[in-house]
């Protein structure tokens, strides 16, 4: 596998079991299983209309944050090769030597199986079976093959980071509705303008390692225009949602939106113009954007007004 010769040594002698564990957790890139937490809570939220049982929430967030760290710590094995060149990912633990190949092989795959197992055991066997399918999509089909062949990376590999909301929703219901895959929706369409704004800011370290990312492969205006056209479909799968609401959310998603609009239109307004614009702010305002829609959305189901209906 790449990396796998680069990077195959013994964890450094004379390191604190402190050390070790901060690097097996780093791993698992636990700031990108923060949109675990953004987004799994608000689903069950919505899903039971109410704050369903605490238990069942804590075991659903501690499975999926075993089943997202599976992912993540499989990622780095597959990707530690490219992790050791680029200046955002040199300070990973495979690409310092902090963790050897193996011992990180088997700890990803240990977590995969550990997520099973627990989720099926304290939610369900759909939930269990949703997270599984989850790692395996992001290692086997966008770590391996997606990542350094298509400039879609991205956008077919972030269907990986969707699933929290739908997993969260069938530990509650034990079923998939249609408003976790407006949800799942959501996210798919937030993921491209989120992670193509960073890697407008990171375009070198992507092309030093042939990774064709976007805005590798295309013009600072094509991946303007893109961002600005995923923005929104991501604003308008958001409304999507006013059926199973309040008028709570309904505000709030509308102002958000035309928040997140403005200055998606912004940067390409900027990039049209030849200025370098700040994609970073962007990239920022992005987490921000989701993190206020889905608490919007907790809210909502917590306070719990007379949602708007479907109108059929």
């Amino acid at each position: 596998m790449p990396g796998s010769t680069a990077v195959d040594a013994t964890t450094t002698p004379g390191r604190s079991a402190l050390a070790v564990v901060k690097a097996y957790v780093a791993l698992m890139k636990p700031r990108v299983i923060e949109l675990l937490l953004v987004t799994t809570i608000p689903a069950m939220l919505l899903a039971q209309r109410g704050i369903p049982s605490v238990w069942l929430v804590l075991a659903t967030l501690l499975g999926g944050t075993m089943a997202a760290g599976s992912a993540n710590a499989l990622n780095c094995v597959w990707d530690a090769d490219i992790d050791a060149v680029m200046k955002r990912t040199k300070a990973r633990p495979l690409a310092k030597h902090d963790v050897p190949v193996r011992n990180a092989l088997v700890f990803g795959l240990a977590l995969g199986v550990a997520s099973f197992a627990f989720l099926w055991l304290t939610t369900n066997l759909l939930s269990a079976v949703l997270a599984v399918a989850t790692i395996m999509f992001y290692v086997l089909v966008y770590t391996m093959v997606l990542k350094r062949r298509t400039a879609q990376n991205i956008v077919w590999g972030g269907a990986a980071g969707c699933m929290p909301v739908v997993i969260g929703w069938s530990a509650v219901t034990g079923t998939v509705g249609w408003q976790p895959l407006v949800m799942f929706g959501v996210i798919f369409c937030w993921t491209p303008p989120h992670f193509w704004a960073l890697a407008m800011k990171f375009k070198d370290d992507y092309a030093a390692v042939n990774v064709p990312m976007l805005p590798v492969v295309a013009t600072r205006e094509q991946v303007s225009r893109q961002i600005v056209a995923y923005s929104w479909a991501m604003v308008g799968l958001s409304l999507l949602l006013l059926p199973a609401t309040s008028w709570i959310y309904g505000v709030f998603a509308v102002v958000f939106g035309a928040w997140f609009l403005a200055f998606a239109h912004r940067l390409h307004n900027e990039v049209k113009r030849g200025q370098e614009g700040n994609p970073m702010k962007l990239f920022h305002l992005s987490n921000t954007y989701l993190m206020l829609v889905f608490v919007a959305l907790a809210a909502d189901a917590v306070v719990g007004l007379p949602v708007f209906g479907l109108p059929f």
